[in-house]
């Protein structure tokens, strides 16, 4: 089984809730050889076994419904203030389905309408709908311009689905969408501006470089970290974390303890963490999930030579929309192995395929999700097993940093 998730943003970009997307096996389409009731089924049951709270955490979960499963009793195993419904924009109208979710609202239950491309005076179902969610790639939204202010009247949550840019998301904004959905969130808002760096993210890119530099200096590492003193504060108090009831005398002591690899991904995350401070909390998260997905994916496809690379390049996809620039252009100041730069900039290489994979599977690109998968020599299984695992990872780690 697969299931991903997809963040809703409020205006102010905070997640309002996930939007989960799923898929039962490799043979099956989104409901599988069997029903969808079955198959939508089948999924609740997973989310109950894995844990709702570990995909959605303290959030909302938006689900697809049809006209077949929304009668399951199954539907009621969520509680109203943890789930929408949202129902498929294909759905066969009828009285059955009008009194099904006539009584779900009257059990506390929201309600979306899912790509909705039809006339909102005369759809049947638009008085018992709370979200109308317009799929922008589908409905532009030059062409909706009449009928969002309709919706407003009638007190409808609007939610634009699809939102690939920045303009997008702000013309949305300004129309009266108050929800927003897609992947405007983790690219960057100017492109093409000169870059100048900040006397922080100097420091940070200098550390990157030794680190990967052919002979790391230890006591290099030292006197850049001493610039710092928060820096200093952090790297002592990991050390002194790991050393239980040793002493860490000195920094330099305190790196030969972490190790060289520890310490690159520590302070690879600190740097990824503070120049987000600005930026949605959502592409920091992204970012941890990432790495640790990455790197899992890595072990599994038998590239253990790799996993450290394949972590790195996880963390670093999101750089660009956190810097707004292009990629091309924030990794040039940063000495990285070769295959990450291939991955990010150039879209090849040895670890373009597990990149590749994490973002078809963000997704819900199922087919091409098979595609990867089958390429790396990973079982269905574990794909789901580690993004769910990378979602817990990123959380802890948050909270360790925040």
């Amino acid at each position: 089984m697969f299931i991903a998730r997809q963040p809703i943003f409020n205006a102010q970009l905070e997640v309002y809730g996930y939007e989960l997307l799923f898929r039962l096996n490799s043979q099956s389409t989104q409901f599988g050889g069997v029903s969808s009731q079955g198959a939508t089924a089948m999924v609740i049951t997973g989310l109950f076994e894995s844990g709702l709270e570990n995909l959605i955490e303290d959030k909302i979960a938006f689900i697809n419904f049809d006209e077949i499963f929304i009668h399951s009793e199954a539907v009621e195993l969520i509680k109203p203030d943890r789930m929408i419904v949202e129902m498929l924009e294909n759905i066969e109208v009828s009285n059955n389905l009008m009194a099904r979710l006539t009584d779900i609202k009257a059990m506390g239950y929201s309600i979306a309408l899912d790509d909705f491309a039809q006339t909102l005076k005369s759809y049947p179902l638009t008085p018992l709908a709370d979200i109308i969610k317009y799929d922008i790639m589908v409905t532009p939204l030059d062409r909706i311009a009449a009928d969002v202010p309709a919706g407003l009247a009638q007190g409808k949550t609007l939610l634009a689905e699809k939102v690939e840019t920045q303009a997008e998301f702000i013309k949305a904004k300004a129309m009266g969408f108050t929800l927003f959905q897609g992947y405007f969130f983790s690219k960057p808002r100017i492109a093409g501006r000169s870059f100048r760096a900040t006397p922080s993210q100097i420091q940070y890119l200098q550390l990157m470089t030794e680190i990967n530099a052919d002979e790391p200096s230890f006591d290099r590492l030292a006197q850049l970290i001493e610039q710092d003193v928060t820096l200093t504060y952090r790297l002592l108090r990991l050390a002194s974390f790991r050393a239980g009831s040793e002493l860490i005398s000195s920094i330099k002591f305190a790196l030969s303890y972490i190790g060289l690899r520890e310490f690159e991904r520590w302070i690879s995350i600190l740097m990824i963490h503070d120049l987000s401070k600005d930026k949605p909390a959502e592409l920091i998260k992204l970012s941890l999930i990432r790495t640790r997905f990455a790197e899992s994916l890595a072990k599994r496809a038998g590239l253990i030579e790799l996993e450290a690379d394949a972590a790195l390049m996880g963390l670093f996809s999101v750089l660009d929309a956190i810097l707004d620039q292009p990629m091309a252009v924030v990794l040039a100041g940063i000495t990285l192995p070769q295959a990450i730069l291939d991955a990010l900039i150039e879209g090849e290489g040895h670890l373009y395929p597990i990149y590749e994979l994490i973002l078809t599977y963000e997704k819900g690109d199922w087919g091409q999700v098979d595609s990867n998968a089958r390429a790396l020599n990973i079982e269905e299984y574990y794909i789901y097993h580690d993004y769910r695992e990378a979602i817990n990872w990123a959380r802890n780690v948050i909270g360790n940093i925040a």
